[in-house]
């Protein structure tokens, strides 16, 4: 990526709603400069501004990790049918294709259970089952992961740094549900077209935006191409940390650069994270310097990922 198309991804991370004169201004470029190279890295694939909601902010939604393993020549055909429903993301085949790492959120327990007690352990090609309810998100969320994409100064990212949350509670409605399905596929959908889906007017699309952004419950990440940022080596890890020390190892290890996502989880190991590194020799450097030094830590799984099947909560 050139060095515009870095500020304009950092722009997007401090707001992804934020309207392109906004960002030109901050940028110091014009307006059909910025919506010109958004075109360009939406169309390429290369990035994507997504709605997600936060679960913390709901009530009774929960996200889960499963975490499956299948016949070989299965794999992929299993991963793809969880990628069609609209409560999973972040799916990927690790482990040499024989693993499937899949990220659920779901305020509907009925749902969750038919998927776990009944639907896969039915699924034939699925040989095993560990499902892990996430406990605390030390990075990931709201608090995504930026990589290396510091390209604004302080008082740029002041200046498009939206108001905080009140972190209210509240319940959706269809309307609310439809709105966020939109989103969840193109965060920067125009009012209009919103208006236009849910049959709303654009006054009342935008006065609910900005009800459930002021709320907490919806935010804007970006979804974009991390081997366009040079990082070739994507891998899941899997800890096991003493339980005294898993809040002193979690947060360690959000603030590493290199950690796109952090969770405290249930299970066999109690802390998950992503790392994207440039290559094997500073994965190997990553794990025995930055992991291994890590208070409380007891194993570390290691979980290559060879294919990203989902990255946001709908396909492209």
């Amino acid at each position: 990526m050139e060095t515009l198309d870095l500020k304009l991804v950092h722009a997007l991370y401090v707001d992804g709603r934020a309207s392109f004169r906004r960002i030109a201004a901050v940028l110091g470029v014009s307006e059909q400069t910025v919506a010109r190279r958004y075109r360009r890295l939406r169309e390429t694939g290369a990035v994507r501004v997504v709605g997600r909601l936060d679960p913390r902010y709901l009530g009774h939604a929960e996200e889960w990790v499963m975490r499956l393993r299948c016949a070989p020549s299965a794999t992929l055909a299993v991963a793809q049918a969880l990628a069609q429903r609209p409560d999973t993301y972040r799916i990927r085949l690790a482990s040499g294709g024989t693993e499937i790492v899949c990220h659920m959120q779901t305020p509907d327990q009925r749902v969750r259970d038919t998927l776990l007690l009944d639907t896969l352990p039915a699924t034939r090609q699925v040989t095993s089952i560990d499902a892990h309810q996430v406990l605390r998100v030390f990075r990931g969320g709201p608090d995504g992961w930026h990589a290396p994409i510091t390209s604004l100064g302080p008082e740029q990212v002041a200046e498009l740094t939206p108001p905080p949350p009140d972190q209210a509670p509240l319940d959706l409605d269809d309307g609310d549900r439809l709105l966020l399905g939109e989103l969840a596929h193109d965060g920067r959908m125009h009012h209009a077209a919103l208006a236009a889906s849910t049959g709303w007017h654009e006054s009342t699309v935008r006065r609910r935006i900005t009800h459930l952004r002021d709320s907490g419950a919806l935010y804007f990440g970006v979804d974009f191409d991390e081997y366009q940022l040079g990082y070739s080596s994507h891998t899941v890890l899997w800890i096991s940390v003493t339980p005294a020390a898993l809040d002193a190892a979690g947060t360690a290890l959000a603030r590493h650069p290199h950690i796109a996502h952090a969770a405290a989880t249930t299970g066999p190991t109690n802390l998950m994270a992503t790392v994207f590194c440039a290559d094997a020799d500073a994965l190997y450097d990553f794990i025995t310097d930055r992991v291994g030094s890590l208070p409380g830590i007891q194993t570390v799984q290691t979980a290559p990922v060879l294919r990203i099947v989902k990255r946001a909560a709908t396909l492209p």
